[in-house]
C-alpha cells in the first residue's frame, strides 16, 4: 500500500462514525448489511450516514451492490489488511518472527 492510500483510508476512520459504520460491516462478515439495517444499527439519519459512507467508499474501504431496491454494504477486507500490513511492516524492526503474520478474513455466519 502506499502512503496516500494509508493516509485516505486512515483519514476516512478518522471520525467516531465512520469508524463505528465500519466496524459495524466488519463485524458483519461477508454479507454485510443492508444500508437500512446499517442505520439503525449506528442510529444516525440517512443523510448522514450516506454522506460518512461516501467517504469510506471514497477511501475503498466499503463497497456497496444493489439487490432490487436495497443496496447492501460490505467491508473491503483487502483495504482493510492491506492498510494493517502497511502499518506493521517494520514491527520488530521487519523481522518476521516478531508477530503472527495473519489476515484477518470474514467470518461466515453458522448455518442453523
Amino acid at each position: 500500500m502506499k502512503t496516500k492510500t494509508a493516509l485516505k483510508s486512515l483519514s476516512a476512520l478518522g471520525h467516531e462514525s465512520r469508524l463505528a459504520a465500519f466496524r459495524t460491516l466488519v463485524q458483519a462478515g461477508p454479507e454485510g448489511l443492508a444500508v437500512g439495517e446499517l442505520r439503525e444499527a449506528l442510529d444516525l439519519p440517512p443523510a448522514t450516514l450516506t454522506a460518512h459512507l461516501n467517504v469510506l467508499r471514497a477511501a475503498a474501504l466499503v463497497h456497496d451492490t444493489r439487490e432490487g431496491r436495497v443496496i447492501r454494504v460490505r467491508a473491503n477486507y483487502l483495504q482493510m489488511n492491506g492498510l494493517i500490513a502497511y502499518l506493521t511492516e517494520n514491527c520488530c524492526g521487519g523481522v518476521a518472527t516478531c508477530t503472527p503474520a495473519t489476515d484477518c478474513a470474514p467470518r461466515k455466519k453458522a448455518t442453523p
